[in-house]
């Protein structure tokens, strides 16, 4: 569903999975049912963002406590 753009099925898969062992999951998705929507629907991702956010906050938990900003300044412009 995801990869192929499934937004038109998603209601009805939602309603399946309500019966069974994935109903708690099924009931978090209907609370924010519109915006999983529009993340089947909608072309692009934000996953290269996160992508960099999860690598400076790797990053700040291995520095922490360590060394100077200096150092902690060269560890992120680095890599970019």
């Amino acid at each position: 569903m995801v990869r192929n753009s499934g937004a038109d099925h998603f209601e009805a898969r939602l309603s399946k999975a309500e019966g069974n062992i994935l109903s708690a999951f099924a009931r978090g998705l209907r609370k924010d049912q519109a915006a999983v929507s529009a993340a089947l629907s909608e072309p692009w991702s934000n996953g290269q963002t996160e992508g960099q956010i999860n690598r400076l906050k790797m990053l700040k938990r291995q520095m922490h406590g360590r060394a100077g900003i200096a150092i902690l300044k060269a560890r992120i412009i680095a890599p970019a």
